[in-house]
C-alpha cells in the first residue's frame, strides 16, 4: 500500500482500477484541517492527465506493473511489431500507444515494454540511440555570424533534431531519447 503522503514524481499507483503515474505533487497543511495532497496524475492506459486532491490518510495499491525486454521488428499496416526476448512471442501495438516514442523506433533495437495485467500499455526506449542522418542542408562557413550555429537534420526514423553545422548526410548521431537532443556524432 502506498500512502498519499508518500506520493512523489514518478510514483505509480492503482486508482479506480487503472495504473497512474504521478507527474507532480504538492503537500498542503491547512490551519485546522487535515493535510491534503494535490497530485497531477497521468493514466498509463489512456494517457489522459488530471489533478486530484487526496487526504493524507488515503492509501493506494501498487499497480503490479511488469517490464519486459522487447525487440522492435517492423511496422505493417499501422501496427508496430515487437518480439519478447524470452518467450519469442510477438506483440503488435498501434500508433496511438507508441505516440511518444515513434521517432526512436529502430529495427532490431531492444526496448522495455510496460505490462499491466499481462496487457502491453507502453514502451520505453533506451536512454541513447544511434540514428543515421538522411537529410540535412549543408553547413556553410559563416552561418554562425548571426549566432545560430545549428541546423535541422532529419534522421532515419523521421525524427527532426537540431544539430551543429558540421553534421552531414550519412553521419550517425547519438540522440538522447528523454528530450530528443543531439549528443555527439558517432
Amino acid at each position: 500500500m502506498i500512502s498519499a503522503t508518500d506520493l512523489r514524481k514518478g510514483t505509480k499507483i492503482l486508482l479506480r482500477g487503472e495504473p497512474h503515474i504521478v507527474l507532480d505533487f504538492n503537500h498542503n497543511k491547512m490551519g485546522r484541517g487535515a493535510a491534503m495532497v494535490r497530485a497531477k496524475l497521468k493514466n498509463l492506459i489512456s494517457g489522459s492527465s488530471f489533478e486530484e486532491n487526496f487526504r493524507s490518510g488515503e492509501k493506494f495499491d501498487d499497480p503490479q506493473l511488469e517490464r519486459r525486454d522487447m525487440q522492435y521488428l517492423y511496422v505493417d499496416e499501422g501496427l508496430y511489431n515487437f518480439m519478447d526476448q524470452e518467450s519469442f512471442e510477438q506483440v503488435a501495438l498501434n500508433k496511438e500507444t507508441l505516440e511518444d516514442v515513434i521517432g526512436y523506433l529502430k529495427e532490431q533495437e531492444i526496448y522495455q515494454m510496460l505490462y499491466f495485467n499481462d496487457k502491453p500499455i507502453g514502451i520505453t526506449p533506451p536512454l541513447f540511440i544511434n540514428l543515421l542522418v538522411t537529410d540535412t542542408p549543408p553547413g556553410v562557413k559563416g552561418d554562425t555570424a548571426q549566432g545560430g550555429g545549428n541546423k535541422q537534420a532529419t534522421l532515419e526514423t523521421g525524427l527532426v533534431v537540431q544539430v551543429p553545422l558540421f553534421v552531414n548526410e550519412g553521419d550517425i548521431l547519438k540522440i538522447d531519447t528523454r528530450d530528443g537532443g543531439y549528443i555527439e556524432r558517432v
